[in-house]
């Protein structure tokens, strides 16, 4: 079904236009999906999420989408653009440089409808792996007393910090996609995370949660999660560098 969006006389000397295909399909009457495609026009800032919420607003309200923040904070859009796990509201369509923009589910994630899936294994694997300091309770109630950190310290686990929580790590992973079991890479990021803090106390059960045949060790090192990871977090390296942990050479 092709459509052709509206846009205001002052754009449309500027506006260039592009195919969007959008994937479709409701698993509770769908045996597969498919694509609707639309022609919709774009400036050099348009991103993609902008495009989709256009296709929703003038053509098909039905289009199913999850969104919140449009700036690449809450970690929503997660989706695949043009074959790659990326954020819709951080994508410019002039970026991509193509004449077509197909806009899909992401992978590893059971789908809900259309573009929005389902992360309550997302959530229930990262809060599996205690994703919060472990101190003793005398320390942690005590008002005479902060935690304090070398920049060196900080160092050591901030960049890991930055995790949105958008899967975006999850749905590029390999092993993932044959392992549904796998604990997978955001949530072993998130275990160095805690491990690497110098204020945690919780490094022995944290590496005792993953230390399992579906956790750190069916990790096969492809190094996808950390090409996709819209906030520079290298959740490869964390994994790397987590193992050093499991296997003694860090304490």
């Amino acid at each position: 079904m092709a459509q052709v969006s509206s846009i205001s006389n002052e754009q449309s000397q500027t506006a260039k236009s592009v195919t969007l295909k959008i994937s479709r399909y409701n698993p509770e009457h769908d045996e597969s999906s498919g694509f609707m495609e639309f022609n919709v026009q774009y400036e050099k800032w348009t991103t993609v999420l902008e495009a989709i919420l256009d296709v929703k607003k003038h053509f098909d309200h039905s289009v199913a989408v999850r969104y919140s923040c449009r700036q690449a904070t809450c970690g929503s859009c997660g989706m695949i653009i043009n074959g790659k796990p990326r954020l819709a509201c951080f994508t410019k369509i002039s970026e991509l440089d193509s004449n077509v923009v197909t806009v899909e589910p992401m992978n590893n994630f059971p789908v809900i409808r259309d573009l929005a899936v389902k992360f309550e294994k997302l959530f229930d694997t990262h809060q599996k792996i205690k994703p919060y300091l472990i101190r003793d309770d005398t320390e942690l109630v005590s008002d005479e007393k902060e935690f304090l950190q070398t920049p060196e310290e900080v160092e050591q686990y901030i960049q890991f910090a930055n995790c949105i929580k958008c899967g975006l790590c999850n749905s590029a992973c390999p092993t993932m996609a044959t392992d549904s079991s796998f604990v997978g890479p955001q949530a072993l990021a998130q275990a160095y995370r805690y491990v690497a803090d110098s204020r945690d106390k919780g490094k022995d059960s944290r590496l005792k949660i993953i230390d399992d045949s579906h956790g750190i060790w069916r990790c096969h090192f492809a190094g996808s999660c950390s090409q996709v990871c819209p906030k520079g977090v290298d959740p490869a390296m964390g994994i790397q560098l987590l193992r050093g942990y499991m296997l003694g050479f860090k304490s």
